[in-house]
């Protein structure tokens, strides 16, 4: 689990629940989530390919 315990996980958690607050913190887990459920789409999106003739063009 790359090195991290249980004890770990609990002060990381711990450390985070007094700086950001108890109502503060599930929006916080909600954005992070969002956040790497995008950087995933945006990985496993198409790759659009830029057609350097028409660029040309319109300079």
């Amino acid at each position: 689990m790359l090195g991290l315990s249980i004890p770990k996980l609990l002060l990381i958690l711990g450390v985070a629940l007094v700086l950001f607050g108890g109502k503060r913190l599930p929006q916080l887990g909600r954005s992070l989530g969002e956040s790497l459920k995008g950087f995933k789409d945006g990985l496993a999106a198409e790759p659009v390919l830029v057609d350097d003739k028409k660029e040309n063009q319109r300079s």
